[in-house]
């Protein structure tokens, strides 16, 4: 179905080893508006989309946002990966620390595991595209929060590559919904 090319999508750096910052960007790993939760999302509503074309997009952005994903994962690892204990304590990450070391893990910033419950499949592609459209507006949001937060002008750059994705991933399911609407109308399904 893919091609996965062993590289990033884009490349990750970072200035020095900076754990507080490392728990921030979690929340795009793992978080409620995250990479993780946004993959499953296309990936599953694809199959109930009435076009070829409307399949297609959220298959492309899907295994997109799969790379989104890793991205991140590398950021959060080059992050802590040389961290010294007494920052990882200062971070406030001594559980994550306890139950993970210096792996990455499925969770938001805020500690809160990963779940299924983060995003939802209708049954209706409108609905489905209308909060996929929500989705990437509010994964924009919070990667301008992290920037807000970032003391790190290499991070800055990867979050602000990914938060273009967002708005790029906005328009196309615009499109996608246009596109469906025009369907469901010709099928005199509305």
């Amino acid at each position: 179905m893919w091609i996965y090319e062993k590289k990033l999508e884009y490349p990750v750096r970072v200035s020095c080893p900076n754990p507080r910052l490392a728990k921030i960007v979690l929340e795009q790993y793992g978080g409620a508006d995250g990479e993780a939760g946004a993959a499953n999302r296309y990936l599953t509503q694809r199959y109930m989309m009435p076009t070829g074309m409307a399949k297609g997009v959220l298959t492309d952005i899907g295994t997109e946002e799969l790379a989104h994903w890793e991205i991140i994962a590398t950021l959060f690892y080059k992050l802590i990966k040389d961290a010294s204990i007494d920052q990882i304590k200062k971070a406030g990450l001594e559980d994550y620390y306890v139950n993970h070391g210096k792996d990455v893990y499925l969770q938001s910033a805020g500690g809160v595991p990963f779940t299924a419950a983060y995003f939802a499949t209708k049954g209706d592609p409108v609905a489905n595209l209308v909060e996929d459209m929500a989705a990437e507006q509010k994964a924009r949001a919070t990667y301008e929060h992290i920037l807000t937060l970032s003391d790190d002008p290499c991070v800055n750059e990867t979050i602000k590559f990914l938060r273009e994705r967002e708005v790029v991933h906005f328009q196309r399911f615009g499109e996608v919904l246009d596109n469906v609407y025009t369907f469901m109308n010709t099928k005199k399904c509305f």
